[in-house]
């Protein structure tokens, strides 16, 4: 039975209301809290999976797989909101799992958004090398290939070498990253503002002036017709599935809002700052996702943007618009970077929980008394993610993390309607509306989305899983805190 032991309420409000030098510093608001969400949504999924899952599965109706997988999205952030006022503790879904269906569900879940941040920091990593390299060579300046390049890549069965050495500039933007967390949540969020605002900026500005070059023909027909599943391409792509895989996989641009939700112990009031950094980021990007998708399948034909920079190729279509390719390149690969501090940021926090519950080493909790964040953990996810962003493209695993996005919002919609029926009477600052209606159609399109994604993706989560299962009953199980507290054992 200790593996259903569920963290009392009691106790991690407590740990939400402790003060000192171990604590993280309570350093956010709600603009802050919405600018990290914004800064990890707007990323590789808006200047890359848009044109790529336009080419690859849904043509122009790339955009009904974004107000699909946003509606899904806006049920989960619901939930999110009401747990994240009432548990303002970091940890994110696992913390929220831990006090519903127990510690074995919890660190599932909690795997689950290990492999979700780290593969996302590094996939990351590597797009925002291709575009480092694009903006040097505006300038006239290139980077040796061997160390600009992965030196391995996946080619649909094994994993072949490329002849690179190493991508040199995808470990670099993850350290530099890095090293702003590390130093202190203040400069970290000062940092991730400036870039958020900027790449915002760029963003509407792709969307102001390519809706005055917009050919409507090219959104005709706006759903292509299905292509069946052949020898060479076993998935197929186009009509409703396409639609469908489409929306499984741009999920995978979603986890920035999650990551709001692991910043409640960093946050200065989040009982009101947490709802509204959830939701207002999520709206936001949600409507420029939306837009964005309209403007780069009208201003090139959806078969030319299966590329590295989908966003460039559609603005190159427009010979006027030659002059603001350059610009939208360094703005990018700038832009890039709050993505990749948004998600270290998010997988330092979870390992800082798990460890303080005991399921990992004590050196994932230890904080620095005069940055007050937990630096040993924000160098070892960092290093993680730049080793694995230096060596591969990744560019498989995108549906991975989106499986394991979707896994997770669905337990905590679960998770809502759980506590609202064995602890009705807890103080809930945001509740979710019709939580009756919106939880369960939150927990059905998970499902749904989930339904569309490859066959082999599940392959990958089960092997990933069975992993994570001997980690846990090899040490976490044996070193649990909340076991300690049940047996009667005084924890630390």
């Amino acid at each position: 039975m200790k593996l259903f032991t569920k963290k009392p309420i009691d106790v991690l409000l407590a740990q939400a209301s402790e003060e000192g030098d171990h604590v993280l510093k309570r350093g956010l608001g709600a603009g802050s809290l919405t600018l990290l969400g914004i800064g990890g949504v707007i990323g590789a999924g808006i200047f890359v999976l848009t044109g790529q899952q336009a080419a690859v599965n849904a043509g122009p109706a790339i955009v009904l797989s974004f107000i699909l997988a946003g509606v899904v999205c806006f049920f989960a952030a619901m939930c999110y909101a009401e747990l994240a006022s009432m548990i303002p503790v970091a940890g994110s879904a696992y913390t929220y799992t831990y006090a519903t269906l127990g510690e074995f569900i919890a660190w599932l879940i909690a795997w689950d958004l290990i492999l979700e941040y780290g593969l996302a920091a590094a996939t990351v990593s590597a797009g925002w090398s291709g575009h480092f390299a694009d903006m040097l060579g505006t300038f006239g300046l290139h980077m040796p290939h061997a160390w600009s390049t992965a030196p391995y890549t996946f080619d649909g069965a094994h994993i072949v070498a490329t002849g690179a050495i190493l991508n040199l500039p995808a470990m670099a933007i993850v350290c530099v990253m890095g090293a702003v967390l590390i130093s202190g949540i203040t400069q970290s969020a000062l940092v991730n503002n400036l870039i958020v605002s900027m790449k915002v900026v760029l963003v509407i500005a792709v969307i102001c002036f390519g809706f005055a070059h917009i050919n409507p023909d090219l959104w005709h027909p706006l759903i292509p017709e299905r292509i069946e599943p052949t020898a060479t391409d076993k998935l197929g792509h186009y009509g409703f599935p396409g639609i469908l895989t489409a929306a499984g996989v741009i999920f995978f641009a979603y986890i920035g809002f999650e990551a709001v939700s692991t910043a409640a112990q960093e946050a200065k009031n989040p009982q009101r700052d947490m709802p509204i950094g959830i939701l207002a980021s999520l709206g936001i990007c949600t409507v420029l996702y939306i837009l964005m998708s309209l403007v780069i399948t009208g201003l090139a034909p959806y078969q030319t943007l299966n590329n590295a920079a989908p966003v460039a190729t559609a603005i190159g279509n427009i010979p006027s618009l030659a002059w603001f390719r350059q610009i939208m390149d360094i703005g990018v690969t700038i832009g890039l970077g709050s993505t990749i501090l948004s998600l270290l940021y998010g997988q330092s926090r979870i390992f800082y929980a798990m460890s303080r519950d005991g399921l990992l080493p004590p050196l994932f909790s230890k904080v620095n008394p005069k940055t007050r964040t937990p630096i040993l953990g924000t160098v070892i996810t960092s290093g993680a993610a730049g080793l694995i962003g230096g060596l591969f493209p990744i560019s498989v695993l995108g549906e991975l993390v989106s499986m394991g996005t979707l896994l997770a919002f669905a337990l905590i919609c679960g998770g809502v309607l759980y506590l609202r029926y064995s602890q009705p009477n807890l103080p809930r600052s945001f509740k979710t509306p019709l939580v009756w209606i919106t939880a369960p159609l939150g927990v059905a399109g998970c499902i749904f989305l989930i339904s569309g994604l490859p066959g082999p993706t599940w392959m990958r989560l089960i092997i990933w899983m069975a992993i994570g299962l001997v980690v846990y009953f090899g040490y976490a199980y044996g070193h649990s805190r909340h076991h300690e507290r049940t047996v009667g054992t005084p924890a630390e």
